[in-house]
């Protein structure tokens, strides 16, 4: 039977050799009583990475943003986020059903908001009529944007008009060490004008569950009683916490080759007529014509990915595929194409 090259997502890894020796000699607590070692340095970790006071470790970025907008906001009031980020298009509604926070969405070419079209969102301040703009959410790298990496000039721009508008900042920054990476800027950097920023250990650190929120630590304390409501405190974590450490310290320079099979795999695509536009981190879009029956025609010669419109085809690079993939992938494009 033919391997299958499976793109369909980041998160289908699975944990190395290495770190699986990691998380079983990982030293044990109960986090939820606050003296798992292995969490415990782990939060310590990512919030100096960060440059955040303090962090709290969760079990899927989907918590770590919703934990970020109920902190940061009370009902009735407004987030403000481009219409394709995944608070609004894959996190059912949690913003809503659990935090009382309405989503006001808007638009920008592959993920990134302009500071005009921030200003016209943000509602008037006082008016009774209107919900209060309290949280501005920003996603990097921006998955339905194609892995985009949020220019920084533009990323300080927002931030001061929304602190200039009383509303605090938060990074969704499920793949930001995708963008660390690949901009040679630091985490540090990238966080700096936010409240709280979080990214995932499940995505490209190829980690098998975990995401981390920082911050103030007044903010994350509140976070823990929201993790705690959520259902989202753990006990022994540090068994995870092990697999984002072992991944932390082995798990991101490689970044770059994901980012690299990427382009190459793009620019083969594009000799082959199919459009793309180029990415910058590991998330590749091709343009091809009904695109569910592709993708079916696609798993037929071997390769598995997601329709992400009627259109569009979304593949994902990880750690799990290897150089072959590049070839591979091209050649059932080719196949695909000819039915």
């Amino acid at each position: 039977m033919r391997a299958m090259i499976d793109l369909r997502s980041d998160t289908i890894t699975r944990p190395t050799p290495a770190m699986l020796a990691a998380m079983s000699s990982a030293p044990l607590g109960d986090d939820v009583l606050g003296d798992d070692p292995t969490v415990i340095a782990l939060e310590r970790r990512c919030a100096a990475l960060a440059g955040k006071e303090a962090a709290v470790f969760v079990p899927s970025g989907t918590m770590a943003n919703l934990i970020a907008i109920s902190v940061h906001t009370r009902p009735g009031d407004e987030v403000v986020l481009h219409e394709h980020a995944h608070p609004f298009l894959y996190e059912a509604g949690g913003a809503s059903a659990y935090a009382g926070a309405q989503l006001r969405t808007v638009a920008g070419p592959r993920g990134v908001m302009t500071p005009d079209a921030l200003m016209a969102a943000i509602r008037p301040y006082g008016d009774p009529h209107f919900p209060r703009s309290r949280l501005l959410c920003l996603e990097d790298t921006h998955n339905r944007g194609g892995g985009k990496i949020q220019p920084l000039e533009n990323t300080d721009k927002l931030c001061a008009i929304a602190r200039s508008a009383g509303m605090a900042t938060h990074l969704d920054g499920a793949r930001v060490l995708n963008a660390v990476v690949a901009s040679g800027e630091p985490l540090e950097r990238r966080a700096r004008d936010f409240d709280t920023v979080s990214f995932c250990f499940s995505k490209g650190l190829g980690c098998p569950a975990g995401s981390i929120l920082c911050g103030p630590k007044d903010a994350i304390a509140e976070g823990r009683r929201v993790r705690k409501r959520l259902g989202g405190a753990m006990r022994q974590a540090g068994v995870l916490a092990g697999a984002a450490l072992h991944a932390l310290e082995h798990h991101v320079a490689r970044l770059e080759e994901d980012h690299r099979r990427a382009r190459e795999t793009a620019m083969g695509l594009m000799i082959d007529g199919f459009q793309i536009e180029m990415p910058e981190t590991n998330i590749l879009q091709v343009d091809v014509p009904d695109a569910p029956a592709f993708v079916e025609r696609l798993r037929e010669h071997g390769v598995s990915c997601f329709a992400i419109g009627p259109g569009r085809l979304r593949l994902v690079f990880h750690l799990d595929v290897g150089d072959e993939a590049v070839d591979g992938v091209i050649r059932a494009f080719g196949a695909a194409r000819k039915g």
